[in-house]
């Protein structure tokens, strides 16, 4: 190739989407830990998202409880604590350690400097009384295995301690030492969220201590998560890489030259892949459908995403926050959205730039129809008796669902 810049265009990200996404049927995995090691994370915000988004793409969906159950509280082989952006993802248990140290840290100092700040503020105890209580709560949650933190609170009473936040502020509230501590805790890596209570779709959890790590270079971190990432994502612009991580855009810079990245051309400008990744790509020889819950790590991957959603699509598929509701995919573009009713029943919505219409109305053809029915009752199946409603609900879902 020489020095010469390969132009990538949409046809082929999109074919790269569905093969290394596990979208495409030729290309689902066996296990929840090939899912996420296909996708490095799996948004874990809301709990109910994880299951979904493994079950989209395994081979066998009748599975997918019990298998990711597994994964998440019996092996441990996939991780629930914070990552990028100062978000909840489930990771493969080997990369928690690049995740801690690559975003981790920074984010973790901020948070413990703002709990002690105003703790102080409010006349609550000080740094040390806090390092005493951190350090028996952890050794009553390893005395405990798992423990909710109303649980841990019963260890370790000074949990309970509660202080004024932003006094005199219209936001002024009451904080307990237990609800901010385990936060920070959280993000500094001693801590994970363990089995929810309940069903798998409950965002009431138990915490637990987190697996070791080794504790790695934040620089060297950086270059495996982007390399991780970049071999899953690639190609992907400069900004869409600092919004998905969250880093400067120093960090970004430093981290793909440490890896060689090549640079590509893409649509909205200058990308970047792996050199290795360098060549044209083959798509699925099919035309491929999907449905995905909200949050999912293919529709929230990328900051420009007009490759794959038409803009005046978003209105009906996002919160107000910017939370990417349950979507339709027909090969390899959003096309509608989906919900679960109250009987069960999901139902799905082809939408065209007005965000009315579907079926054929927007010439998706029969084909498209029927493997988007094919997978709304794949996902039927599968749930069972189960009902779902995602934590962050946009326009489209709450209209479906009724």
């Amino acid at each position: 190739m020489g020095d010469t810049v390969r132009y990538i265009g949409g046809d082929e990200r999109r074919a790269r989407l569905g093969l290394r996404h596990r979208l495409a049927p030729a290309a689902r995995a066996g296990t929840p830990e090939e899912v996420a090691d296909a996708l490095v994370a799996l948004h874990g915000s809301d709990p109910a998202a994880v299951y979904l988004a493994v079950g989209a793409r395994l081979t066998d969906a009748a599975g997918t409880v019990a298998e990711t159950d597994r994964a998440l509280y019996g092996d441990r082989t996939l991780v629930r604590m914070h990552g990028m952006r100062h978000t909840v993802f489930a990771f493969p248990a080997g990369l928690t350690a690049v995740v801690h140290a690559s975003t981790g840290l920074t984010v973790a100092a901020r948070e413990r400097a703002s709990l002690v700040k105003d703790m102080a503020k409010a006349g609550a105890p000080d740094a040390v009384w806090l390092k005493e209580t951190e350090e028996s709560a952890l050794a009553a949650l390893g005395r405990l295995g798992q423990a909710t933190a109303s649980e841990l609170a019963e260890a370790e009473p000074r949990l309970r301690e509660r202080f004024v936040y932003a006094a005199g502020k219209p936001y002024e509230g009451i904080h307990t030492v237990g609800t901010r501590l385990l936060r920070v805790l959280g993000v500094e890596g001693k801590v994970v969220r363990g089995r929810p209570l309940g069903s798998w779709t409950s965002s009431q959890f138990r915490w637990a201590l987190a697996p070791e790590h080794p504790e790695l270079p934040p620089a060297e971190a950086q270059s495996e998560l982007l390399r991780r990432w970049l071999a899953a994502c690639g190609p992907a612009t400069e900004a869409d890489l600092k919004w998905w991580t969250g880093w400067r855009v120093t960090d970004v810079r430093r981290a793909l030259a440490a890896i060689g990245a090549r640079a590509v051309s893409l649509d909205e400008g200058t990308g970047y892949v792996l050199t290795e990744d360098a060549d044209p790509v083959t798509g699925p020889q099919e035309p491929w459908a999907a449905l995905l819950p909200a949050l999912d790590p293919t529709a929230m991957g990328w900051q420009g995403r007009d490759w794959y959603l038409d803009p005046e699509l978003r209105p009906a598929l996002f919160d107000y926050s910017g939370n990417i509701g349950p979507t339709v995919w027909w090969d390899g573009r959003i096309v509608g959205g989906w919900a679960q009713r109250p009987d069960g029943e999901i139902v799905w919505r082809i939408l065209t730039g007005s965000g009315t219409g579907a079926g054929r109305a927007n010439g998706i053809g029969r084909d498209a129809e029927a493997a988007i029915t094919a997978e709304a009752e794949r996902l039927t199946t599968w749930l069972g008796t189960t009902r779902v409603t995602p934590r962050f609900r946009t326009p489209v879902e709450k209209e479906l669902a009724g």
